[in-house]
């Protein structure tokens, strides 16, 4: 079972309880969720390890994740801007502890379908 803290003001705008949710759904396995709100263009950016363009691709890499779960997520904090928003924190998974950091690009302002995500990875 995934351990989850997160900051207490991460409902007080739809943008920031679905980046909460989503990250939430990265740290618990929940495939579905993930690809369901990524656009067919998507662009995912793991700086220093590689670039997944497109669903067909996002797919694959998602389904390579699939029997990794977290041992515990901290979310830090959530901050959002018209079409844009990243979330920071660390997650525990295996025995090993990474602080992360994760931009988002929407479609649109009010959407929640994800067009672009650069994630910065760092094992502590």
């Amino acid at each position: 079972m995934t351990k989850i803290n997160i900051p207490t003001d991460c409902d007080n705008s739809p943008k920031k309880k679905f980046i909460k949710d989503f990250n939430i759904a990265f740290a618990k396995g929940d495939r579905e969720f993930i690809i369901d709100h990524v656009s067919d263009d998507i662009i995912w950016l793991i700086h220093g390890d590689k670039k997944i363009e497109g669903k067909e691709d996002f797919i694959k890499e998602i389904r390579q994740m699939q029997n990794e779960t977290a041992d515990k997520l901290t979310l830090k904090s959530i901050i959002t801007h018209g079409k844009e928003a990243s979330a920071n924190g660390e997650i525990k998974m295996n025995g090993n502890s990474y602080m992360f950091c994760d931009v988002y690009v929407f479609k649109s302002a009010s959407g929640k379908i994800i067009k672009t995500m650069e994630s910065y990875v760092i094992a502590v």
